[in-house]
């Protein structure tokens, strides 16, 4: 491969602009080479650049650049919108062992709106929001130096998610970590102007968020990846 990642063509970013307002078979269909060669390519080179780095600080996280892409058919099953298609291309990197109900990951998307860079438990199941709360109570401090560290602020603001009105059951409403304990989802995200999306920074941009991210997600994910392994030890005991 090239020294880096020049950016999605022109092109590409026209036909994401184009779908915006084209959003049906008839017009997708007899242009699909063109998403083909000038979004879904280039987005494959950019993820297997992303991913190449992650192996220096979040090799956990670095999985088949191909599996990591979202297709661009969208589920209408259970929508109001039946529009068949997203209008943006999007990549998600989960840690090893953990998928998106069971751990947090890493995001971004691109559109001709804007250029998403994401990381955290964005629809957590039960159990596992139950074991990250556990977590969270018990390291709360480390937690807030976490979530407070000044380069993930920077490049991604405060910690965003949905929130309950009260602490969860379980534990006391005078918890020292009563604040955290009331979310729902744990996450950062940040919009960006999608002008980079045709140049070479936007591997850049990616990259050193996600940098800054991991050790936030690393804390999420460490009592879910523990469970995962201590689940694996017993099923091989069995045998």
């Amino acid at each position: 491969m090239p020294a880096g990642f020049p950016g999605f063509p022109q092109d590409g970013m026209a036909f994401l602009r184009a779908l915006v307002k084209n959003n049906r078979r008839e017009w997708f269909q007899p242009r699909k080479a063109t998403y083909e060669e000038k979004v879904k390519a280039p987005m494959l080179e950019l993820v297997m650049r992303v991913t190449s780095a992650m192996l220096e600080f979040a090799p956990a996280y670095a999985g088949e650049p191909e599996k990591a892409i979202f297709r661009i058919y969208r589920d209408t099953r259970f929508s109001h919108d039946k529009t068949p298609y997203k209008t943006h291309i999007a990549a998600v990197f989960h840690r090893r062992g953990l998928n998106m109900q069971g751990g947090g990951g890493l995001y971004f998307a691109v559109s001709a709106k804007e250029v998403e860079v994401a990381g955290g438990i964005y629809m957590p199941a039960p159990e596992t929001l139950r074991a990250v709360r556990a977590h969270v109570a018990e390291h709360h401090q480390d937690f807030r130096a976490l979530i407070q560290d000044r380069a993930l602020r920077r490049l991604l603001g405060e910690m965003k998610g949905e929130q309950l009105t009260r602490v969860p059951k379980g534990f006391p409403a005078e918890h020292p970590a009563a604040d955290l304990l009331r979310y729902k989802q744990f996450l950062f995200y940040v919009l960006l102007d999608p002008a980079i999306a045709t140049t070479p920074k936007l591997e850049r941009e990616v990259v050193k968020r996600f940098r800054a991210l991991t050790p936030f997600l690393e804390f999420l994910n460490a009592p879910l990846a523990k469970a995962k392994e201590a689940a694996k030890v017993r099923e091989r005991s069995w045998f």
